[in-house]
């Protein structure tokens, strides 16, 4: 048990430490950007004011309304106490909405895509990279090089190829949004029938990527345990081909599940460039939307998100193997 608590200890320890830094990193590096939000809304607001005086004092109110008047440290304090508090500020470049409201908005479009994506992707790579591995022959030559092909690809670069073919050469797919232009969300069918349409080509950019890299992961450690002395010798002993690959694949599958855990926990950052090229309603335009605007709170928010549910897949997935690994027990034990 003291071995645990150590090992735990520590993990919780370089968790909170690399989440301090991070919160640091998230706020100081979208406010070095050489920009002036506060003066872009004054611009817009004092629209044909020829008194230099009154645009001043538009400035100085929304200065003081957003905190930029302050120095950066009082500002980081500011942020951090309104974030414990769930508050994560107001946009620059969507005032006077919350950034809350923005990324409630946004969230669920993201996760209905991503979240599906890694999933079914997942599946499909590892089914065909243990079949790969132990069929070998064609599958091996065939698999293994589309999948090398695929996994090269930049997501960009995939996204990109997509579009072209299907939305913009066959038309058979629309170009870019969640949902036509001219409908309001709804729970209508029309809708509904939008919203899948325009679903399909970022669902299938993310799945081909995600199914590159988990069949070549599951080939190679197929054909590792396959080779084992424990599958050597358990073809000595007459045990059925069958069994033993089950215990094969079940071995292998160790690696492809923790990859499975870090996927999910960095999905929202790992869509980003897809929805950004489809134009799709979700963290990634809105991140993209932000940056471009210089919109600091919007920008913050939305990456402490991503650096948070990585942070703690990462931790969940140490205390796991903390307890399913005997090398770990091994040395829980030793210290």
């Amino acid at each position: 048990m003291k071995g645990y608590k150590k090992y735990f200890g520590k993990k919780i320890l370089w968790f909170v430490l690399t989440l301090i830094v991070a919160v640091i990193l998230n706020f100081i590096l979208p406010r070095l950007m050489p920009s002036d939000p506060v003066a872009s809304i004054t611009a817009k607001v004092a629209e044909g004011v020829t008194d230099a005086a009154a645009v001043q004092a538009i400035y100085e109110r929304y200065a003081e309304e957003f905190g930029i008047n302050k120095s950066l440290f009082e500002q980081f304090f500011i942020f951090v106490g309104n974030a414990l508090r769930g508050n994560l500020g107001t946009s620059f470049s969507q005032y006077p909405r919350t950034v809350n409201n923005i990324i409630a908005t946004a969230l669920p479009w993201s996760l209905a895509l991503q979240f599906p994506a890694i999933i079914v992707g997942w599946f499909l790579g590892n089914i065909l990279g243990a079949v790969a591995a132990y069929v070998r022959k064609g599958w091996d030559k065939v698999v293994l090089p589309i999948a090398i092909f695929i996994n090269n690809i930049p997501a960009f670069g995939l996204a990109v190829i997509l579009l072209v073919i299907f939305a913009v050469n066959l038309k058979i797919a629309p170009v870019s949004g969640g949902y036509s232009f001219d409908m309001i969300p709804n729970f209508s069918w029309p809708f509904i029938k939008s919203v899948i349409s325009h679903y399909q080509l970022p669902f299938w950019s993310q799945v081909l990527i995600t199914i590159g890299g988990q069949a070549i992961g599951m080939r190679s450690m197929s054909i590792y345990e396959l080779n084992a002395d424990y599958v050597k010798y358990s073809r000595f002993l007459g045990i059925k081909d069958g069994k033993i690959v089950g215990y094969v694949f079940r071995n292998a599958m160790l690696p492809q599940i923790t990859g499975l855990a870090l996927s999910i926990g960095t999905m929202l950052s790992g869509g980003l460039v897809a929805e950004i090229i489809f134009s799709y309603p979700g963290l990634g335009t809105v991140l993209y939307s932000a940056v471009t605007s210089a919109d600091y709170p919007l920008i913050s928010a939305t990456t402490l998100i991503i650096t948070i549910m990585v942070l703690l897949v990462t931790l969940f997935l140490d205390v796991i193997y903390g307890f399913i690994d005997p090398r770990v027990k091994a040395a829980q034990f030793d210290a």
